[in-house]
């Protein structure tokens, strides 16, 4: 079912429990409550139902509809418009998920779309449900408690990048071979939660210069500038990730060419010591063969001291070039 959850709330209490749309807008022309309806990745007929009857500006449906919206909070009239993209930590797979939230904010409803699992909107309306002093403040402290559910739901994202962090500097500095996937793989990752942490604190900032205009309760705005707070605290130490992570692929890519001119030199060794050893028995092989060609005229043949001269040139041969590579450090 799209419909998560079907409320009307009058002065912070829950009244109604609609079993469908129409019953809710009955519900609030009677009571003249505050309406709450959320929605999960709701059908086309579904959410135009809600629009008609909020009168809510078509583009905003059709971003909602659509999905894959950066964040951003927008102003249609007396109804706000808000793109929230939370993100949760799969520890499973050591991967963050970045979901996305659209909220609808009127001046007796509140509308939410969610395209993903995150963030946990059952537990901010029983928080709400249980601050009935907070909820009957109206849709304003609905959107309140929504950014900073969205907000909270960042501190495990951010411990779990930080630990995966930890781990490529240990993989780095440990020998265990070279991170260079993870740290790409990492780093998109950090790209997507700046993309969706960045908007944040802007968002927040003219929530509160719109506040007085639109006679926004004093408290409510102390709890807002609150969560601005956590929100540039989180954008600026997602923002240390990115230098950390950038850092990590300067270190490794430094590493890796380092291991390679190790591997060269090595190998530049054995090749040299290979080429003098077959050199220096090259020596004795060419006196051989000279004096085994076997022809008529070799006056050498016939010399008593033809043999022991020959023994003589291949070791002189080779000792020559022993001591020359030896010289030179290849053997």
């Amino acid at each position: 079912m799209p419909i998560v959850d079907n409320a009307v709330y009058v002065s912070g209490h829950r009244i109604e429990n609609p079993a469908s749309l129409a019953e809710t807008f009955e519900y609030m022309s009677s009571q003249g409550g505050m309406a709450w309806i959320g929605l999960l990745r709701p059908t086309p007929d579904e959410l135009n139902r809600v629009a008609t009857e909020f009168a809510l500006h078509p583009l905003a449906v059709e971003d909602a509809l659509s999905g894959h919206q950066r964040a951003k909070l927008e102003r249609y009239g007396d109804i706000l418009f808000a793109v929230l993209r939370p993100a949760r930590y799969i520890d499973a797979t050591e991967t963050v998920d970045v979901g996305e939230l659209h909220v609808f904010v009127g001046p007796h409803f509140v509308v939410t779309v969610r395209h993903a699992e995150s963030p946990d909107l059952a537990r901010v309306r029983r928080r709400l449900e249980g601050q009935p002093q907070l909820l009957a403040l109206g849709p304003e402290a609905v959107l309140y408690a929504i950014l900073d559910e969205v907000v909270d739901e960042f501190h495990p994202v951010v411990l779990g990048v930080e630990n995966d962090i930890d781990e490529i500097e240990d993989a780095l500095f440990g020998g265990t071979g070279s991170p260079s996937q993870r740290i790409y793989e990492l780093s998109r990752e950090v790209l997507a939660l700046q993309r969706a942490t960045q908007p944040l604190p802007d968002m927040l900032d003219r929530l509160l210069r719109g506040a007085e205009k639109y006679h926004v309760d004093i408290e409510l705005q102390r709890s807002l500038r609150d969560v601005h707070d956590h929100a540039l605290r989180l954008t600026e130490r997602i923002s240390t990730f990115r230098s950390l992570l950038d850092n990590a692929l300067t270190v490794n890519a430094t590493l890796v060419s380092e291991r390679q001119t190790e591997t060269a030199l090595i190998q530049s060794e054995q090749v040299k010591k290979i080429s003098g050893w077959a050199a220096i028995l090259f020596g004795p092989t060419l006196v051989g063969t000279v004096y085994g060609m076997n022809f008529r005229y070799m006056p050498e043949l016939d010399w008593v001291f033809g043999y022991p001269l020959a023994l003589a040139l291949m070791v002189a041969t080779s000792a020559t070039l022993y001591g020359v590579f030896r010289s030179k450090r290849w053997l």
